[in-house]
């Protein structure tokens, strides 16, 4: 009698939360909609990336379109790297001859990857003062590690007043960010 009372009343429940649109299923599918709503737009990120080292590095229009072709150039080769980098920390090779040859190639990587860049880092003096160079140095690893941070505390860069490269627009970053609130609050 105790299991049939205890039946009846996770059903009842269970029927309750999917009337008000928040059982289990229903939880999945509005999680899958807002993943869509936060698809990742590279060329998005690399407006917002631009936009922002421009406006933390002071940079003109005439500097801007002097300096980011260039930048563009060194991020590119470097991706390459990036993706080789990626296909050896995906794969662990089953002997010691192997792990030393993963050990040797990252270590070439990782030091080609600084060659790219200090090659790119004179020319950019080239086209820039040095200040503004490292201004841009600075504002492009303050972008970074904002989005990181970000996206490490689950709100994919959508705190209003922040850069955003998940395409949400302004009125759906404040229903996000109230809606954390509200979650966050302690219940009584």
């Amino acid at each position: 009698m105790k299991k049939l009372f205890l039946i009846l009343m996770m059903a009842t429940v269970a029927l309750g939360l999917q009337a008000q649109g928040q059982g289990p299923w229903q939880g999945q599918r509005r999680q899958h909609q807002q993943q869509q709503q936060q698809q990742f737009s590279p060329e998005k990120f690399e407006q917002q990336m631009q936009e922002y080292m421009t406006k933390e590095a002071k940079l003109s229009e005439q500097e801007a379109a002097k300096f980011f072709p260039v930048y563009k150039e060194m991020h590119d080769k470097q991706r390459a790297l990036f993706a080789r980098q990626r296909e050896l920390a995906n794969v662990k090779p089953c002997d010691e001859e192997g792990c030393l040859k993963v050990i040797k190639e990252s270590d070439e990587i990782d030091l080609e990857l600084k060659r790219i860049q200090q090659t790119y880092h004179q020319r950019f003096i080239k086209l820039l003062s040095a200040s503004k160079v490292y201004d841009i140095m600075k504002a492009e690893q303050h972008f970074h590690r904002s989005l990181m941070t970000n996206w490490g505390r689950g709100n994919s860069g959508s705190q209003p007043g922040r850069f955003n490269p998940f395409g949400q627009w302004p009125q759906q970053q404040q229903q996000n960010h109230q809606r954390q609130q509200r979650q966050q609050r302690p219940q009584r």
